[in-house]
Parts: C-alpha cells; structure tokens; sequence
C-alpha cells in the first residue's frame, strides 16, 4: 500500500486543529487502499495548539507532532515537518482548512494515473479570503517576481502540492537558509500538474499574514531567487551617470552663452534629493543580498525541535509504569 504524508505547519490554530482532523478522518477512512501519518509542527505557538495536537497523537497512532522551541516561521516548520516524512508521497496543508482534505484524493489518483508528473499542485482560482488591496498586491507580486525570477512562479500557486518521494528527495538537498519553498519547489524542475479549486474561507481563527509581512515575503523571494535587483542598480546608476555628464555639458554651455549660472537651484535641489534617495534604495538592496550570505556563513540550525511525540510516548509509559 502507498503511503501519503501530510506536513501540518501550525502557529496559534488551536481551533483549527480539531476540525481539521475531523474533517481529515473522514477523507482518510474513504481512501482505505493508502496509509496515512499526519505531522504536526508547532511553530512556537502562543495558545494551546500543542496541547490539542498531543491529544490527537495519543488517541490515532497515524499522527506525529514536531514541537519547536520557538517560533522559527513557516518555511522553517515545513522543512522540519518533511525531513520527518516516511511516506512514498508528500504534500503540505494548512489546517485552517482553506486547502480542504477531500481534495488529496483527486491529487493522488491523478498523479498514480499521469506517469508524465512528479507533482500535482493546488493553485487558488479566486482568493475570496483577501481584500481588494491584498488581491492587487498579490496579482502584482507575481508579476514581479515572474519578470525578476530565474525559474518559473505560478500565479495563485498555494504550498500545498502532492509529491513523489524523488521529488521531495530533491527539495530536501536544497539546504539554504533563507529558503521560499515555492520557488524551491520550481527550481528542482519535476513537472507539476496544477488542480485550480475555489479557496474556501478559513474554518476559525483569523490569519496572520497581514500586507507588511506580504511585503516581506515579496522582498525574500525576489532576493532569494534573483539577482536582478543588483543589475538594474548597476544599470541605473550607468544611466544617471549619463545623465550627469549630458547636464554638465548644458550648463557650462548655458553660462558661457547666457551667463546665468545661479539660476535653477530649486531644481537642482529636488535631482539631487532624488539620485541620494535612489543611491539609498540600491545600496538597501545591495545590503540584504550582503546580509544573506552573513547569515548563511553563520550556518546557525533553521529550527530547534523541543520534542516530538516519541518524548510523549516514553512520558505515558513512564506514567503508566508508577
């Protein structure tokens, strides 16, 4: 029998969690023809998250838990999560049920019967969930980072995708850390078959994902994925240089024929505002790819693990021996 692995990253999802396995089980019981585990990483939540995810694991043997020490982000949790994976496909879920379980079984009968793909993604017809400034933010984003970014980016792609084990193989040997899994996804290059579902509203709770952390994550991607920011600096500053030199040209020209040369100043003042803030800008853009590779030389763990449910089981055995 196959085995289907599923990576739960969870942060605060205390409500979430419960509804989420119940809605699972039911998905679970109807695929009987595959086995199942469920891993839980709890990316240092503040509420009770762990504690619901410690109940599930003592009454369904399927399901495991990762519990960090700290909050490490979702990228980190997702890579703790499939490290920890056995099964002969993998695929990450958000347990706000916005990637609804029944749909795993369409993924996995499509990618057992088209031998030709490696991965069946998810990709969102419709963000309901998102207002009209976070929807043309995220239609902008993708259109950026398309233009800007070496390997390919789905527009409306969710993290969600059923893989092989050889793909995710080669995910896994991708050891950066600042990593954006769905352009790591794209860089291994297995070919993906995408599934466009409507994305439900979430189950409880409230996101946290709010526009300055898409901001963030916009900026992470770009940088991690391409280094044209760098050459666009470099051929703005050819560019204004240019510019310079045709300006310098036009005002000796200008004093020598009219002698008027104190004139202008207002706009003067306003170019060279604007080349010292355009100076900055790049010189911030140039520092984030700097700070990278400091981070990287650092080559600090991207995730601590607490414990997992192996530390649970020894516990009740421990309980069940006094």
């Amino acid at each position: 029998m196959d085995k289907i692995s599923i990576v739960l990253p969870s942060y605060n999802e205390e409500e979430s969690i419960p509804l989420f396995y119940e809605e699972m089980k039911k998905t679970m019981e109807k695929m009987k023809n595959v086995n199942f585990e469920l891993i839980f990483v709890n990316d240092g939540s503040k509420d009770n998250s762990i504690g619901e995810i410690r109940k599930l694991a003592q009454k369904d043997k399927r399901v495991r838990y990762i519990n960090f020490s700290r909050n490490f982000g979702k990228e980190a949790a997702m890579l703790a999560g499939l490290e920890a994976t056995t099964g002969d496909y993998i695929t990450v879920m958000d347990v706000d049920l916005q990637e609804p379980p029944y749909l795993i079984e369409k993924m996995y009968n499509l990618l057992i019967a088209e031998e030709d793909y490696d991965c069946i993604g998810l990709r969102s017809s419709d963000h309901k969930s998102y207002g009209f400034v976070r929807k043309f933010l995220t239609g902008c984003y993708y259109k950026v980072i398309s233009w800007l970014s070496d390997v390919e980016m789905i527009s409306g792609a969710r993290d969600c995708r059923l893989m092989t084990r050889q793909m995710l193989n080669s995910v896994l040997e991708l050891r950066e850390n600042s990593r954006y899994i769905k352009g790591l996804f794209s860089f291994v290059g297995y070919n993906t078959k995408w599934l466009e579902y409507e994305e439900p509203d979430r189950v409880a709770g409230t996101s946290t994902f709010n526009i300055r952390k898409l901001f963030k994550y916009a900026f992470e991607a770009i940088i991690s994925f391409s280094t044209k920011p760098l050459l666009m600096s470099a051929a703005f500053g050819i560019l204004f240089c240019f510019i310079a030199f045709i300006m310098i040209i036009f005002i000796i020209l200008k004093t020598l024929i009219w002698g008027d040369p104190v004139s202008g100043w207002p706009s003067l003042v306003c170019i060279i505002m604007f080349c010292s803030g355009l100076q900055m800008l790049f010189l911030g853009i140039i520092g984030e790819y700097i700070s990278k590779i400091y981070l990287e030389s650092k080559d600090r763990p991207i995730y601590i693990i607490k414990d997992t449910e192996e530390y649970l089981n020894k516990k009740v055995r421990k309980e069940k021996e006094k």
